[in-house]
């Protein structure tokens, strides 16, 4: 199975940034720790561009996907990122070897 990967951009409230930071940073911790199949997240702040911050994600393959997007971490990321978070786009890919 190919590798899977994630490129997704979140816009965040103003003034919210740092909270959305210190909780991806956890979020990405737990992740790296409890989910086997989730490779890699990379948290990319854009030069010039507060109102935004990107995440590169790989997983295993789509199913290594799927248990990371259903399970409990990602709940709490997104309980802990209301009204933090406004919006989020997400680009879903096949990596390449």
């Amino acid at each position: 199975m190919a590798r899977f990967a994630s490129v997704v951009t979140i816009e965040v409230a103003q003034g919210r940034k740092q909270q959305l930071l210190a909780s991806l940073i956890a979020h990405r911790a737990r992740c790296l720790k409890d989910e086997p199949g989730t490779l890699e997240i990379e948290i990319l702040l854009p030069h010039g561009d507060e109102s935004k911050v990107l995440t590169y994600e790989v997983y295993q393959d789509a199913a290594a996907f799927d248990v990371h997007r259903n399970g409990p971490s990602f709940a709490q990321w997104q309980e802990e990122t209301a009204g933090v978070v406004t919006k989020i786009y997400a680009t879903r890919c096949a990596v390449l070897d």
